[in-house]
């Protein structure tokens, strides 16, 4: 087998030592081209690479939900195609690993290692679906190029935290759940549209959805975790069907504290609920449009503000090993 890794010299919880004893395990049992990222994109232009090469079999990422992200959006760059395209495996290397942890794979590197070993040589994998969040037709940003992500997308609150949490990494301060937990209650404080929502969500053969303060999209669940914790926001999102979508039209100090305390109380038969929230199962195609430009990421990297995104669920995008 030609295997392509690809490596994220920042990955968090990875030294260059185990980086090292992870590219030698691999290279004992398969043809392997280990190559470290040097600038963001970087891990898509490869991906993409290897998926018009047509001789790479399985590309490898050694890093976080990040690096994930760039090597599915460089796989599917010409669209997805699950029976031609390389295969994926993940060997985590994040401080969180969201993706990696849903498919079943340890949270260790080494451990992980093992596992996508005994997965090749019993030829196990499976065909996950993914989501395309892209800018909506006659809009603002309708330029806006469309993007894959693999576990989830936020629109408005959850953005907001991660843009906020990126500002302090790039000050130095290491990724922890401590200083996530500190920048959502700094969000909350400074969120200007917590009581009335600025978010509508449109969708085929329904009524309009109005006034949402918080909207989270999910591809799978958990939908992240607290250290070994798993919180579900959308406890029926899987990869086996489309898109879930959690939304939440108030954000007063009472609501919040009532919905923090069932997402950190959460499980796989229960998630949020109550008068303010809304739990929608299985979309296909729909959109979230805003009366002000808000706060917006996808699988933990905030990529600025917009206005209107369109989200599409794609079953069976690509093959990962398991």
């Amino acid at each position: 087998m030609r295997a392509l890794l690809v490596v994220n010299p920042a990955a968090t919880t990875t030294s260059a030592r185990t980086r090292d004893v992870l590219i030698h395990a691999l290279a004992s049992e398969m043809k392997l081209e280990a190559v470290t990222t040097e600038y963001r994109g970087h891990a898509r232009d490869l991906a993409r690479r290897a998926a018009e090469s047509r001789d790479v079999e399985l590309v490898v990422a050694l890093g976080g939900d990040g690096t994930v992200n760039e090597v599915v959006n460089g796989l599917l760059h010409h669209g997805p195609d699950p029976d031609r395209l390389p295969h994926l495996a993940v060997v985590p290397g994040g401080s969180t690993n969201v993706f990696a942890r849903a498919l079943g794979l340890p949270n260790d590197a080494v451990e992980a290692t093992g596992a996508l070993l005994d997965a090749l040589r019993e030829r196990r994998d499976r065909t996950v679906g993914l989501g395309l969040a892209a800018g909506t037709p006659g809009t603002e940003d309708e330029s806006v190029p469309a993007r894959w992500f693999t576990f989830c997308a936020g629109f408005g609150f959850d953005a907001g935290v991660i843009g906020r949490v990126e500002q302090q990494r790039e000050r130095g301060k290491r990724s922890t759940h401590a200083l996530y937990i500190r920048q959502a209650m700094r969000q909350f404080l400074d969120e200007p549209h917590r009581r009335h929502g600025k978010i509508t969500l449109e969708r085929p053969n329904a009524d309009p959805v109005h006034d949402i303060a918080l909207s989270i999209v999910c591809n799978t669940a958990p939908w992240t975790y607290l250290g070994n914790r798993p919180v579900y926001a959308s406890p029926g999102a899987s990869f086996d069907t489309a898109l879930d979508v959690l939304a939440l039209s108030r954000l007063s100090t009472a609501s919040v504290a009532r919905y923090a305390t069932q997402l950190l109380t959460s499980s796989p038969e229960r998630g949020p609920h109550g008068k303010h929230a809304l739990s929608l199962h299985d979309l296909t195609d729909f959109a979230l449009h805003s009366k002000v430009p808000l706060p917006f990421q996808m699988d933990g990297d905030h990529l600025g503000l917009r206005s209107s995104v369109t989200f599409t669920g794609v079953r069976r995008a690509l093959r990962v090993i398991v």
